[in-house]
């Protein structure tokens, strides 16, 4: 038995969002005014049933122009792509950032994750909810991590606007340098992507706004007047050690225009993919190996061997996923390179496809990074215009292309296989494996998965050579790595080190403060340290033997003047919310968790002891039992606070 929308009938403006995206209907079967040839024979279905995979870019479309997703409108997509009804509200109601229910056309969206709890999120959030009220049109949501820790606390401004459409609009489309501003360019990042004035006329997309770091006034300023509203620092504010001769990733954010092709490639842009061509493909892999990358996401997975795997496949196509979906709680260091320096990107993702034997590859993004999809948006492009991308890439006779892909707020789709499945128009639950993605991925072709921040090592790896490469770090830890560092310290921002520098010589870096209370590392899936465990090598394997994890780089410091009960509790808060549902462990162990964490955020002693063996168990059951990596490590953070800190002594 499938869903039903009754009488619902899509507006005028939501049927010009879907047409806009997909194309007008070709016959009523999929939405057209009904005519004597459709009474005698259907067509079009499998055609429709083939674009699935637009399920979501629909409902973004219908969220960017509307604001919200009506049953008209959903069941009009419905019909535009042969959806069940029923499955296209699960998807509809699986992400944050879509409402199935009116809300008005500007949403503030106010962090009350772990830093910005940290640094007043609440008191924020409750003074912008009472200057705000019914009559403001605008809707108040209490958001998890929007990726701007370092500038914590922090909101994101969404304006549903009458001419939205995909995506915001690239700067080499903008007519004069003063537009670029305005809309994300270089030298000043205003807060309102498609801004632009004048020509292209005030508004002409939906807006975005970043508020960080946000007070009441500016957070009411940047939803109600957007004209005066303060504009988003650059990227390279968000990187203290900006310029130093040290960097490998980040030498270019912040000394590179990141509009421009032209900079990039005078600074050393497209080196290593000339390489990459002229060892071809199983070359480039040993190099990958021989380096020693590992999988900067938290696996620590070699990634040699996937693209060898990938590669090795006899099914084809073979499809590339770069996911840059990062929705850990304290990390950011993914938005900064795609803001600071897209191309690299760009070029990562060409060498991977090309080891790989892949010819298309998907960008999955954040949907909470407007002005990295502004970037990469214009980089593509550039990067296709100028032969870099497309059907001869470099008149190398070497097809590739890149989609970029927008997430619409889920925590689970930063799993691979869930990441898949979001993509083809499903829900974002993981898939169970075997089969693997480097079998059976997307489309259940081949597929090689990676983060921004392991593409993006590739590019020294075939500049500098994989010996010189693997002689930073340690032997069984390569390379340099980007710490996000966050909480209480006087220098928050992304951090390059090698492998092997301690957990302290990084603080001190960061400028820890005195009264430190306790440093989490690897965000809510990750675990605390004392102030006394400081000598903790910061690679994959001292963490491990430490009893903690690296994850994806994740370092939040709290001082004493942070309670932590309430760290706690909003750590279970966002696993509970996080949860796709799918498993029984996952499902029902987030929630009692939580329940349990309510119950002794007061008590301390015996008076807490039973909940926290209560506690132990679920936790152990949603470890052993869970499908994916977000049951499985919802209560390490919990257990290390009640072991490590005595969090309930």
């Amino acid at each position: 038995m499938d869903l039903r929308f009754g009488d619902s009938k899509p507006t005028d403006e939501e049927r010009a969002a879907v047409d806009a995206l997909l194309g007008p209907p070709e016959s009523s079967w999929e939405g057209a005014d009904r005519s004597d040839a459709d009474l005698r024979w259907a067509r079009g279905g499998r055609e429709a049933r083939d674009r699935r995979d637009q399920l979501l870019p629909a409902l973004h479309a219908l969220n960017d122009r509307v604001g919200w997703i009506s049953e008209g409108a959903l069941d009009y997509v419905c019909r535009r792509l042969t959806v069940p009804p029923a499955e296209a509200y699960g998807v509809a109601t699986f992400y944050a950032m879509f409402s199935v229910r009116p809300r008005p056309a500007t949403v503030l969206h106010v962090c009350t994750d772990l830093a910005c709890t940290a640094a007043g999120a609440s008191e924020l959030c409750a003074a912008v909810e009472t200057r705000l009220g019914p009559q403001s049109g605008v809707k108040v949501e209490r958001s998890p991590c929007l990726g701007l820790c370092e500038r914590a606390p922090a909101c994101l401004v969404i304006r549903a606007g009458e001419s939205a459409r995909l995506g915001v609009p690239p700067l080499g489309e903008l007519e004069d340098e003063a537009v670029q501003a305005e809309c994300g360019g270089p030298g000043a990042a205003a807060p309102w992507d498609g801004k632009a004035k004048g020509r292209r006329g005030r508004n002409a997309l939906h807006a975005t706004a970043v508020c960080a770091p946000a007070t009441p006034d500016g957070a009411v300023q940047a939803a109600t007047s957007p004209e005066t509203a303060p504009t988003e620092p650059a990227p390279e504010t968000a990187v203290p050690q900006t310029g130093a001769p040290t960097l490998t990733l980040l030498h270019r954010v912040g000394t590179v225009d990141p509009a421009s092709l032209d900079d990039y490639r005078a600074h050393g842009g497209y080196t290593a993919l000339r390489r990459a061509f002229a060892l071809g493909p199983a070359a480039v892999i040993r190099e990958v190996t021989d380096a020693g990358l590992v999988g900067r996401g938290g696996a620590a997975f070699p990634t040699g061997r996937k693209w060898q795997a990938t590669a090795a496949q006899p099914d084809h196509p073979h499809y590339l996923v770069c996911n840059a979906d990062e929705s850990e709680p304290g990390t950011f260091k993914d938005r900064v390179l795609m803001e600071g320096d897209p191309y690299a990107l760009v070029e990562a993702m060409t060498i991977a496809a090309y080891a790989t034997g892949a010819h298309r590859g998907h960008l999955y993004l954040r949907g909470e990074y407007p002005r990295a999809l502004a970037r990469l948006t214009h980089a593509i492009e550039q990067a296709r215009t100028r032969g870099l991308l497309g059907d001869d890439v470099l008149g190398q006779g070497y097809a590739f292309d890149i989609e970029i892909r927008r997430g619409a707020g889920a925590y689970i789709c930063g799993e691979e296989t869930a990441l898949f499945n979001s993509i083809e128009g499903h829900r974002g639950e993981p898939r169970s494996k075997p089969p693997f993605p480097v079998e059976k991925g997307l489309f259940g072709k081949p597929t090689v998965e990676n983060n921004v921040e392991t593409l993006v090592n590739v590019l020294p790896i075939l500049t500098m050579g994989a010996e010189a490469y693997a002689a930073i770090g340690t032997p069984t830890s390569t390379g340099p790595k980007l710490f996000c560092v966050s909480g209480s310290v006087a220098r928050p921002g992304v951090y390059e080190l090698p492998f092997g520098a301690t957990l302290g010589e990084l603080l001190a870096l960061a400028g820890v403060r005195d009264n430190l209370r306790a440093v989490l590392l690897g965000g809510a899936a990750g675990g605390f340290v004392r102030p006394d465990e400081l000598d903790i090598p910061l690679t994959f394997e001292g963490t491990r033997e430490a009893g903690t994890t690296l994850g994806s780089g994740v370092v939040m410091a709290f001082d004493d003047t942070v309670p932590l009960p309430r760290l706690l509790l909003r750590i279970a808060e966002f696993f509970r919310d996080e949860s796709c549902g799918q498993c029984v462990p996952c499902r029902v162990g987030t929630v009692r968790q939580e329940e349990a964490l309510h119950r002794i955020a007061d008590r301390t002693g015996a008076a807490a002891a039973d909940d926290i063996a209560l506690l132990r168990e679920v936790g152990r059951a949603m470890r052993d039992a869970s499908i994916c990596g977000l049951g499985q490590t919802a209560w390490n953070a919990v257990e290390s606070a009640i072991d490590r800190l005595g969090a309930y002594e």
